[in-house]
């Protein structure tokens, strides 16, 4: 069996940043001229391995790449170099409500987005008591999640990516909306989830949550590498610069 849950060789993503921008076929023939842009690289040639079986943090300031690397992680964004090796059936909860459709309730979003990470409408049926117990949503499951506040839909949302058993599990800061008692639940989830084998890719502006809870971290900064490996280390190095 392969040790290694995820690969990430030498990605890079590139976004043109527009200062005089034809919106309209009219605009461009009256200025005459094409629009003017300039390549900004979220991520240069960023490289590293993430092990079966670990939870892995992802830091760095604001405007390291860290959104823009788990969203090319979730395939929402395609890299222009390098490319993403994942093994296994991968679950992504990058954004409050992501899969969510705020007009049905929250049952119906439960087996809409169960069904969006691939699983079948009996597994999720077996596992829905399971599901609306650990986000603590029972008073509501049959309401219009567009009625919900952020932290219920965190806890729906995370509960049904985790309850569809991903080999690996891509999470955002999106956790830190969850209270005390929520956060508790998705740390014993976490620790399940690595015995089981499986992996879990966290970003957290929290180092003392990164520290808590990942084997191994990842720096960005600048949309480069500045160091890969065991948590503690890697997180002074970071702590020194800020």
């Amino acid at each position: 069996m392969n040790d290694v849950a995820v690969s990430v060789e030498h990605l890079a993503k590139r976004f043109r940043m527009y200062h005089e921008q034809n919106n309209t076929l009219k605009s461009a023939v009256m200025r005459g001229k094409k629009s003017v842009h300039e390549d900004f690289w979220a991520l240069k040639d960023v490289s590293f391995e993430v092990p079966r079986g670990s939870t892995f943090g992802l830091i760095g300031r604001n405007g390291s790449g860290k959104s823009t690397l788990l969203k090319c992680l979730a395939k929402i964004l395609y890299p222009d170099q390098g490319r993403i090796q994942v093994h296994g059936r991968q679950a992504s909860l990058l954004e409050v409500g992501s899969g969510f459709h705020p007009e049905l309730s929250g049952r119906e979003n439960v087996f809409l987005n169960g069904s969006i990470l691939g699983m079948t409408k009996k597994e999720v049926t077996r596992k829905f008591d399971e599901i609306v117990s650990f986000a603590g949503v029972g008073d509501f499951i049959d309401q219009p999640v567009k009625n919900y506040s952020s932290g219920m839909y965190v806890r729906l949302g995370f509960s049904v990516a985790v309850a569809g058993t991903p080999d690996v599990l891509v999470v955002d800061e999106v956790l830190a909306v969850g209270d005390a008692t929520f956060q508790k639940r998705c740390r014993t989830k976490f620790r399940e989830m690595r015995e089981e084998g499986r992996t879990v890719i966290l970003v957290s502006h929290s180092m003392s949550t990164v520290r808590d809870m990942c084997d191994q971290v990842a720096w960005l900064d600048a949309g480069q590498l500045r160091g890969a490996g065991d948590a503690t280390p890697v997180i002074e190095a970071y702590n020194a610069t800020v």
